[in-house]
C-alpha cells in the first residue's frame, strides 16, 4: 500500500515542478526583455535612424507606389532588387563621374568610408543592416553617396547628356531621392563631398536643389523655369540633416515664427478632442463667404500661415504658395511618414500643415479659387485631381494642435460675430461682380438725385413776380 501511495504521489508532484520550472523560466525571460527595453530607452539615439517606413503604412494598397524607388534603389533597404536594374547602371555612371571629377581614386574613398562604416552603420535601424557585413555596406554606401552628388551636381548644372541618361529616369530619379527608405546619412555625403576638389560646387548644388523643391512659380503663367525665390534664413538652432529628406523638411518648415521642435507631448493629449478642434475649419468657399478671402503669403515656408482683419467686416488668411505636380503626394507621404518614425522627436510641422490645407479643399473649386489666388500652381492636371490628392492625402491624420492656434481661434471669432458675417455674407451674395456694384451705386445715386429733385420742389423760393400776379 505504501509502495502504491508512493508511486501514486510521485506521479502528482512531476507536473506541479514542470510547471513551476516553465514559470521561472518565462519570468526570467520577461525580466531579461523589460531590462534590455530599459536600457535601450537609455541609449536611444537622439538623431532618427534610417529605417523602413512604419507598419501600419506598409498595409496600404498603394504602399509601393508612394513609398519605394521607381529607378534607383540607394542604401541598404532596397539594395539588389531585379527592377532596379537599369537604376543600378546609371548609379555607377554617376559614381564614376563623380570619383573622375573629385581629385581622389576609388581606393581613397573607399577606405575613408571603411574607416567611419562603424558611426555610419549607427546611422540605419540595426535590421536594415544586418545582411551586410563592413565590405558590403561600405560599397553600398560607396556608390551610393556618389551617384547622389553627382546627380545633384548634373541636375544643377544641366550634364546629365554627357552620361547618356534618359530625361525620364531624371524626372523618376528625382522623386528616388527624397523617400524614406531610399535616404543616406547626411554625414556620408559630408564625408564624400570634403573629399572633393569640388567641394563648395557640390555643397552649393544640394542648396540649390533643395530650393526648387520650396521656391514656386512667380505667377500661374510661369514655368518650371521661373522661380520666385524664398530667401534662405538660418534657422534659429543650426542642426546638421539627418539626410536629404530631413533638409528638404527643415526648410519647408522653417521661418522666422516656425515652432521648434520638442512639443510633441502637447499632441497626444486626447485624440478626440485633437479631432473636434480641427474639424472647426471651414472650406475655402465658406471661407469667403463669411468675408474671409486668400491671399498668398510673402514666403514659401509652410508653417507661415496667418490671419489678418480688413475693414470691419472682411479677413484675410495669407497661405505660402505652393506647386502641385506629379512628385506632391509622394514627397508629402514621405515628409509625413518620416515623422512618425518612432526615434523622431517633431512637432509634426508637415503633418499639420496637409491636415490644414485638406480642410481648405473639399472640392475643385477650392482648388480654383486657391489658383486664382496665386497660392496653388497646379501642375498635376484638373482641379479635381488636385482635390482628390489632399483629400486622400489628408487621411488618418492627427496634427498638432498648437500649430497654427491663433489662426485657427481668430478664424473662430470671426465666424461667432453674427453682424460681421451677415455683412460679408450680403456682399457675397449681391456684390460678387462689379457690375452688381455698379448697378447698385447706380440706383442709390439716381435714387438720391429724385429726393434731391424733389425736395428742391417743394421747398425752393417762389419767384415774387408769380406771387403778386396770384395776388
Amino acid at each position: 500500500m505504501e509502495n502504491s501511495h508512493s508511486r501514486s504521489s510521485g506521479i502528482t508532484e512531476e507536473p506541479q515542478a514542470h510547471s513551476i520550472s516553465i514559470e521561472t523560466s518565462q519570468n526570467d525571460i520577461l525580466e531579461a526583455r523589460l531590462r534590455e527595453a530599459e536600457e535601450n530607452a537609455k541609449n536611444q539615439s537622439q538623431t532618427p535612424k534610417i529605417q523602413k517606413v512604419i507598419f501600419y503604412l506598409r498595409e496600404q494598397d498603394d504602399f509601393h507606389k508612394n513609398y519605394e524607388p521607381k529607378v534607383v534603389s540607394l542604401g541598404p533597404i532596397h539594395h539588389g532588387k531585379p527592377n532596379y536594374h537599369l537604376g543600378e547602371k546609371y548609379k555607377l555612371r554617376l559614381t564614376n563621374a563623380f570619383i573622375k571629377g573629385s581629385g581622389k581614386s576609388m581606393q581613397d574613398l573607399y577606405k575613408k568610408i571603411k574607416e567611419k562604416i562603424n558611426e555610419l552603420r549607427t546611422c540605419f535601424e540595426e535590421e536594415v543592416t544586418e545582411d551586410y557585413d563592413d565590405e558590403a555596406l561600405t560599397s553600398i554606401l560607396l556608390v551610393g553617396g556618389c551617384a547622389i552628388l553627382q546627380y545633384l551636381y548634373c541636375a544643377t548644372k544641366n550634364r546629365f547628356k554627357e552620361l547618356n541618361i534618359k530625361t525620364d529616369s531624371v524626372a523618376f530619379g528625382q522623386q528616388d531621392l527624397f523617400l524614406l527608405e531610399n535616404q543616406l546619412p547626411y554625414c556620408l555625403l559630408t564625408l564624400l563631398m570634403s573629399s572633393s576638389v569640388k567641394e563648395k560646387e557640390l555643397r552649393n548644388s544640394i542648396e540649390t536643389y533643395i530650393d526648387w523643391h520650396v521656391n514656386v512659380p512667380e505667377d500661374q503663367q510661369s514655368n518650371w523655369l521661373s522661380w520666385r525665390h524664398c530667401p534662405r534664413s538660418k534657422p534659429q538652432q543650426a542642426k546638421k540633416p539627418v539626410h536629404l529628406l530631413d533638409n528638404l523638411r527643415t526648410r519647408m518648415l522653417h521661418g522666422p515664427k516656425y515652432i521648434p521642435d520638442g512639443t510633441v507631448s502637447k499632441i497626444n493629449q486626447n485624440i478626440q478632442n485633437v479631432q473636434e478642434y480641427w474639424q472647426s475649419y471651414r472650406n475655402v468657399q465658406e471661407l469667403k463667404t463669411a468675408g474671409i478671402h486668400l491671399k498668398r503669403g510673402k514666403n514659401c515656408y509652410l508653417s507661415e500661415i496667418k490671419f489678418t482683419k480688413q475693414f470691419l467686416f472682411r479677413g484675410q488668411l495669407h497661405l505660402p504658395p505652393i506647386v502641385v505636380d506629379d512628385s506632391t503626394r509622394p514627397k508629402f507621404l514621405n515628409l509625413i511618414a518620416y515623422e512618425r518614425c518612432l526615434d523622431f522627436e517633431n512637432d509634426f510641422g508637415v503633418t499639420s500643415y496637409i491636415s490644414f490645407l485638406d480642410s481648405l479643399i473639399d472640392e475643385a473649386n477650392d482648388v480654383k479659387m486657391l489658383r486664382k489666388a496665386q497660392i496653388l500652381h497646379n501642375f498635376l492636371g484638373s482641379d479635381e485631381e488636385v482635390a482628390k490628392l489632399f483629400n486622400e492625402i489628408g487621411n488618418d491624420l492627427v496634427p498638432n494642435i498648437e500649430i497654427y492656434r491663433d489662426v485657427r481661434s481668430q478664424i473662430q471669432k470671426h465666424y461667432r460675430s453674427k453682424w460681421m458675417t451677415w455683412i460679408a455674407q450680403v456682399f457675397h451674395d449681391h456684390f460678387s461682380s462689379p457690375w452688381t456694384f455698379i448697378a447698385f451705386f447706380g440706383v442709390l445715386l439716381a435714387l438720391a438725385l429724385t429726393i434731391t429733385q424733389t425736395w428742391y420742389a417743394v421747398n425752393s423760393p417762389q419767384d415774387p413776380a408769380i406771387t403778386s400776379a396770384k395776388t
